[in-house]
């Protein structure tokens, strides 16, 4: 470490109240204060505020504020909120090997507690993938850390990293799919309002053109419900909205009429026919939903007018939506209909909500009649 260790802690703290604004003088004060009286769980909040402050963002401060006294009281403080500490500590590191090892000691120290040992990890995890760019470690990593989340019950303090160094990962590797379900995983463990509206956009961009572009990503309900999409509403990234609107109904018309716009992102344009077999599923999954379970009986003549599809191809269409999962039902390749019975749960928007409003209440009619004729009918059949 390139700062000298000091053994003096009161000495320490009362010497970087000297020059110090009347602020951050009274901040070291407290330190000192609660030290002295021995209250370490005020002292360890303090000092989670603390290490923020703008005036220990520069140079070592963080460092020479670890080695000169929390080293002294980190078996007093609380495991996980010591490496919570450390997070920003690391920060100040000019050798990224250094911190990452520096990480792995912490590990031994807080063995006790495996939310303050994962942590660690994490935090090991970011530099290696941002800083030293060791994609080999960082995987590693991530499957370690993913074995024991997957243990636990509830979102605990560490998910909202992982998930966060996990997408991070993927978005690098190019892993649409899994870069799409751990990013919403990490949405889901934060709070909107503590990112900025850069970073939500960000967010925002990457989980719509990952959603386009992830194999196997058909249910994308749960990402046009999602908050974060508002912070696209007015930029010029609108256009993704919409298009995962699109998407999400099928709706191939809208999918051709943008392409001036899709087609303008490289990844998008460089995958047209991936995307176009990727609607043309859904718009058949749409088109099942839509039918009353008692007419789901598609002529390939209607499938291929929706999907925009050679009537030659519709049979490949609906055996690839079959082998997927994404419907159940049976071909019928003499008569050229497909019989449905079921379609894979999404999460539906409004308009399909009212979609589905309107068959319910086409089933609570039929309900009702049964109910009448059984009422009027019921001496004929007792009779019998």
């Amino acid at each position: 470490m390139a700062v000298d260790v000091g053994k003096n802690i009161s000495g320490f703290l009362s010497s970087k109240q000297v020059g110090a604004s009347s602020e951050v003088a009274s901040e070291w004060a407290a330190l000192d204060e609660l030290h002295t009286k021995k209250l370490y769980h005020q002292l360890t909040l303090k000092l989670m505020t603390f290490v923020k402050h703008p005036s220990l963002q520069e140079g070592e401060q963080l460092l020479e504020l670890y080695s000169k006294f929390i080293m002294y009281i980190e078996n007093k403080i609380n495991p996980l909120s010591l490496v919570e500490i450390l997070a920003f500590v690391v920060q100040q590191y000019t050798d990224w090997k250094e911190a990452v090892s520096f990480l792995e000691k912490m590990e031994v120290k807080v063995k006790g507690c495996e939310d303050a040992v994962m942590l660690c990890k994490v935090l090991a995890g970011q530099i290696l993938l941002e800083k030293l760019s060791d994609t080999v470690a960082t995987k590693k990593i991530i499957d370690d850390v993913e074995k024991e989340l997957d243990k636990k019950d509830g979102v605990g303090p560490v998910h909202g990293r992982f998930y966060l160094l996990a997408s991070n990962y993927y978005r690098q590797q190019g892993k649409h799919a899994e870069y799409y379900r751990t990013a919403l995983r990490y949405l889901g463990c934060v709070n909107l309002d503590d990112l900025s509206f850069k970073e939500q956009m960000q967010h925002a961009f990457f989980l719509g053109l990952a959603a386009l572009l992830g194999e196997g990503v058909y249910n994308l309900g749960e990402l046009l419900a999602h908050p974060v999409l508002q912070s696209m509403k007015n930029t010029p990234n609108k256009w993704l909205v919409d298009l995962l609107l699109a998407f999400n109904s099928g709706d191939i018309a809208k999918f051709d009429e943008m392409k001036p716009k899709w087609a303008s992102v490289p990844d998008l344009a460089a995958q047209e026919l991936k995307l176009r077999q990727k609607i043309s599923l859904l718009c058949l999954m749409e088109m099942t939903f839509k039918r009353p379970s008692t007419d789901r009986q598609l002529t390939f003549e209607e499938i291929a007018a929706e999907t925009r599809l050679p009537v030659n191809e519709v049979e490949l269409l609906v055996m690839k939506a079959l082998a997927q999962g994404l419907v159940k039902g049976a071909i019928d390749q003499v008569d050229g209909r497909v019989h449905m019975t079921w379609v894979q749960p999404r999460v539906l928007d409004k308009q399909q909500i009212a979609t589905m409003v309107k068959r319910l209440d086409v089933w609570c009619k039929d309900v009702k009649n049964m109910e009448q004729l059984l009422e009027t009918q019921a001496h004929d059949f007792l009779t019998l």
